[in-house]
């Protein structure tokens, strides 16, 4: 039997930029509405943000997707992408009072570009391998690398072999797109919404 996978050619850099370009404007729409309000939190409050998203999303799957509120877990997602590229801005400055919005986009796209550089290096030496995961799966490894990075916060950071919280974040970011383009997938197959 042939694999299914290796018959269709893929273009995950393009798929990347499209889903990436779907979180960032979602990130300046926020901004024009909220402004850089974020810049006052500490990573570890981002980090919590990013475990309330990722624990909707398992009680969604765990339901069926049936949820009290109207959204599903594709928003769930691209809020991950984004307040963990906040979470690296936020590492990589330290809490402020604001930023100017040029700025916010500007270190936006290169916590971004970053975590995708990771993908692209992982991803040869996987060879697409997510493609053969379950989106829960997603869901799993991003909320096991949040457990992870809070057991590193509470030891301000400190890690004896371990990659630090920003490793983490970059995952994050990555599994998240990942699920963001599979359930595309999902929209775009046959027979979907008949």
């Amino acid at each position: 039997m042939q694999d299914t996978q290796s018959a269709v050619k893929y273009d995950t850099k393009e798929e990347f930029t499209r889903e990436i370009a779907r979180c960032r404007d979602i990130y300046q729409k926020k901004m024009q509405d909220y402004g850089t309000s974020w810049r006052i939190m500490r990573p570890s409050s981002l980090t919590d943000q990013i475990y309330i998203k990722a624990r909707r999303i398992r009680s969604l799957e765990e339901k069926g997707g049936r949820s009290a509120v109207a959204e599903g877990i594709e928003p769930e997602f691209i809020g991950i992408v984004n307040y963990c590229a906040m979470a690296l801005i936020q590492l990589s400055l330290g809490t402020g009072e604001g930023l100017d919005h040029d700025e916010a986009l500007r270190l936006y796209d290169k916590a971004v570009a970053d975590s995708t550089s990771l993908m692209l290096d992982k991803n040869h030496d996987y060879d697409e391998a997510w493609r053969g995961m379950r989106i829960s799966s997603f869901t799993d490894i991003i909320l096991q690398k949040l457990l992870r990075t809070k057991e590193i916060e509470s030891h301000l950071g400190q890690t004896i072999i371990s990659e630090g919280v920003d490793a983490n974040y970059m995952d994050m970011i990555n599994y998240a797109l990942f699920a963001l383009i599979r359930l595309s997938e999902e929209k775009d197959a046959p027979g979907h919404g008949n």
